[in-house]
This record gives C-alpha cells, sequence and structure tokens, in this order.
C-alpha cells in the first residue's frame, strides 16, 4: 500500500511542499490526456487511497471527493486530442502534468512523478517514482484525481456520440470500440493518430 515514506524523504531534504504527480489516458483512442498534481499533509488519515486502477469505479469516486476535501492543494490538467496529434502522447502527457503542477494554489517546491520520465519543461526539482501510484499517497491520490475526471469527460462524450459507447470503455481500444470506428468513422474527439492500425 502506498504510503508518505518518499514524501517525507523529500521533506527531510528541505523541501517544504512535496507534490505528487499521475497522468490518466496515455492509451485510449479518443480523448485527452489528464494529469493530477496533489499536495497532502503527511499527518493526513487516507484510508482507502491506492493506485487508481487497483481500485473500483465507485470507490475510486468516492475517494475523489474526500481526496479533494482533503488535499493542501490539488490541480487537475487537459491536454487535448489536437496536442497529441501535435506533440505526440508523450509531449503532451507532459504539457498536461506541467500545467497540473503550475495550477496548483500553493507552489509545490518538488514533485513526485509517476513512471521512469521526467517530465519536458518542468519547473521544480522532482524524482521519478516508477509504479509509484503503489508506493506514494501523494501519486496514488493524484492517480485518482486524474482517472476520475478524465471518466467523468467520456461519460459526457458517450451523451453526444452514443454509438462509440465511451461510458463502457472509456475510449480505450476494445474490439466493441473499434467496430464502432470502423461502421461509424472516427468522431472529432477520436485520436487520429492512434486508428491508423485499425
Amino acid at each position: 500500500m502506498p504510503d508518505f515514506e518518499l514524501e517525507m524523504q523529500a521533506t527531510a531534504n528541505g523541501y517544504k511542499f512535496v507534490c505528487g504527480v499521475d497522468e490518466a489516458g496515455r492509451g485510449p483512442l479518443a480523448g485527452p490526456v489528464c494529469a493530477a498534481a496533489v499536495i497532502l499533509d503527511p499527518n493526513t488519515e487516507l484510508v482507502g487511497v491506492n493506485d487508481s486502477k487497483k481500485l473500483s469505479e465507485k470507490k475510486r469516486e468516492a475517494l475523489f471527493d474526500v481526496i479533494c476535501s482533503k488535499a493542501v492543494a490539488y490541480s487537475i490538467s487537459f491536454a487535448s486530442v489536437e496536442e497529441i496529434e501535435e506533440h505526440n502522447i508523450l509531449n503532451a502527457t507532459y504539457l498536461a502534468m506541467n500545467r497540473a503542477i503550475d495550477g496548483l494554489k500553493i507552489n509545490a517546491d518538488f514533485a513526485l512523478i509517476d513512471g521512469n520520465r521526467v517530465p519536458k519543461d518542468i519547473k521544480i526539482d522532482c524524482q521519478t517514482v516508477v509504479k509509484g501510484d503503489a508506493k506514494s499517497l501523494s501519486i496514488a491520490a493524484a492517480s485518482i484525481l486524474a482517472k476520475v475526471t478524465r471518466d467523468r469527460l467520456l461519460l459526457e462524450y458517450d451523451k453526444k456520440y452514443p454509438e462509440y459507447n465511451f461510458a463502457k470503455h472509456k475510449g480505450y481500444g476494445t474490439a466493441e470500440h473499434m467496430d464502432a470506428i470502423r461502421q461509424y468513422g472516427p468522431s472529432e474527439v477520436h485520436r487520429p493518430s492512434f486508428l491508423k492500425k485499425l
């Protein structure tokens, strides 16, 4: 289970506001990529917070409000389909992460980033953490905020484009989703560069 060990190490090294950063939506065929940055007080008790992929949708939704209410600061940002197409998905993910960090109401001075790559153009000191959402509570909290926010957006897309059934697969490349794209063609929220293999 994730804990505050990495956050405490950073504060022991002199950093004051440590944020966890994670993204959701790098792999789907449709929709933006979403990133969140979260600063937590290590004295805060957050029961049940874990890697968002290990939690049910209902549990993530419940924890979303808990995290937002207990966080010292949090920020959620997107990089659009157009930006994914222009910059590629990796650089678009960096854009979303940097926007999330920059959007914090309290300026973080250190970031724990899920994964093994430092976001290009990041303005603060940081540490990458492989499988960070299973190790750091701040990263796990960010993973939940990013995942829930993106899923909610895909539910809105589902109302606008019901033929693709976004509510079910959230834009990921399931057989059903790919069949719908072949039948109806791509929508304006699909990522053209991701559809070349269809």
